[in-house]
């Protein structure tokens, strides 16, 4: 496969009727002469279509750029990470219904055909109007639990883990990751930004070395932990929802920047985003709304655990791996999980690509709840051995006497 892309080969509305006449697998969904397609401009890395046809049939067509779209040619970006989306839906689906489903992948063009998910609503988008939450954390840390348990060596065997390890490396996205989660923050970078209420404490923490030792030993966790193929970028925005109640659908999607690494990653990403709604609604004066949201940390976790506990008689090889072996591994998940929720409350603050949660507020809401969240991020790496989830609720709670 190669890493570049001619420029006859990138997609455009007008052309994406005639590539999808060319597909076999998207002929036969949609019907290409009455298609429209619409570009959506809101993705970071790539270009995405969002086609129908007269019939209302519709599909979505995602397509990897050689470079980060956000930025633009400046920043070169391989397009081989499209086929490790493709086999990250694939392997996870597999594992779990709460996966935006992959109907066809072009590898020599490097698109996804993806099904449409037009009905649903992005989940922060959600969150950020007030919308119902209620077991949607639930589901997804199912689904990390489904895929990690799923994808590890107890599932697999120690010898196709390692195969699948291998085939899943993901250099150019986990160097983003590294850069923009796992260092800029803490170390400085020219593409931090933050409003000039929050500079003073984005200071005082850049200089305190409790703080910054304990976001590289996060970064070494990354760097050298491989324990299951991860999203790698599981956060509200990468969330479509609908319905709530019974009726409630939830999908993940956007898992280009899959991986083996460690369990803990995904967990943390998605709490910290949770614990952005939560204190958008304490800076907002919602305290029973925020008490909500603070909480799903908590329900997150026991629901994780218990799945991990009802995949477990699946594994492979039980007598060499007890019973014993999981109850010690689940609070090394959760640490890890604190840790890295730590290193996303301060990225999504202080880094590049922020949250709509905290930029969307006025500067006195967006004083109040930034200054929780870089708390938070102290809290949760530093303390990240003995922090409770109550702790969460209080520090987040917090914010509406500031």
């Amino acid at each position: 496969m190669t890493d570049k892309l001619m420029t006859a080969d990138v997609l455009t509305a007008e052309t994406v009727p005639g590539y999808v006449a060319g597909r076999p697998a998207l002929r036969g969904l949609v019907e290409p002469e009455t298609l429209v397609a619409t570009e959506v401009g809101d993705g970071n890395l790539n270009l995405v279509f969002r086609c129908v046809d007269a019939g209302g049939r519709r599909v979505v067509l995602k397509q990897a750029l050689p470079y980060v779209r956000l930025v633009g040619p400046d920043w070169p970006m391989t397009v081989a990470r499209a086929a490790r989306e493709a086999n990250a839906i694939r392997v996870h689906s597999a594992l779990s219904d709460d996966v935006c489903r992959l109907i066809d992948f072009d590898e020599a063009r490097h698109i996804l055909a993806l099904e449409d998910l037009s009905d649903h609503e992005v989940f922060r988008t959600r969150l950020n109007a007030a919308g119902p939450h209620a077991g949607v954390v639930e589901r997804l840390t199912e689904y990390v639990a489904d895929a990690a348990f799923g994808t590890s060596s107890l599932a697999l065997g120690e010898e196709e883990f390692r195969r699948r390890a291998a085939a899943a490396i993901n250099p150019e996205l986990c160097a983003i990751t590294e850069d923009l989660i796992l260092t800029e923050p803490y170390l400085g970078a020219d593409r931090n930004s933050v409003r000039p209420a929050l500079e003073p404490q984005v200071a005082a923490l850049q200089a305190d070395g409790d703080w910054v030792a304990a976001a590289m030993e996060m970064k070494h966790r990354y760097l050298s932990c491989q324990e299951a193929l991860l999203h790698g970028d599981l956060h509200t925005g990468s969330v479509f929802v609908r319905g709530s109640g019974a009726g409630l659908s939830v999908k993940a999607f956007d898992p280009e920047f899959a991986w083996y690494g460690p369990v803990g990653f995904d967990l943390g990403l998605l709490w910290a985003n949770m614990l952005f709604a939560g204190v958008r609604a304490a800076a907002l004066g919602q305290p029973d709304r925020a008490r909500s949201l603070l909480r799903t940390v908590e329900c997150g976790w026991t629901r994780f655990a218990a799945r991990m506990w009802r995949r477990w008689p699946g594994r492979l090889a039980p007598a060499r791996y007890p019973d014993a072996y999981l109850a010690r591994w689940l609070p090394e998940i959760k640490r890890d999980a604190f840790g890295f929720a730590g290193c996303e409350a301060a990225r999504r603050t202080i880094g590049l690509a922020k949250v709509s949660d905290l930029e969307s507020l006025d500067d006195r809401a967006y004083s109040i709840a930034g200054a929780a969240m870089l708390r938070f991020s102290r809290l949760l790496l530093v303390d990240r051995a003995t922090v409770g989830f109550d702790d969460l609720v209080d520090l987040g709670l917090s914010a509406i006497d500031s």
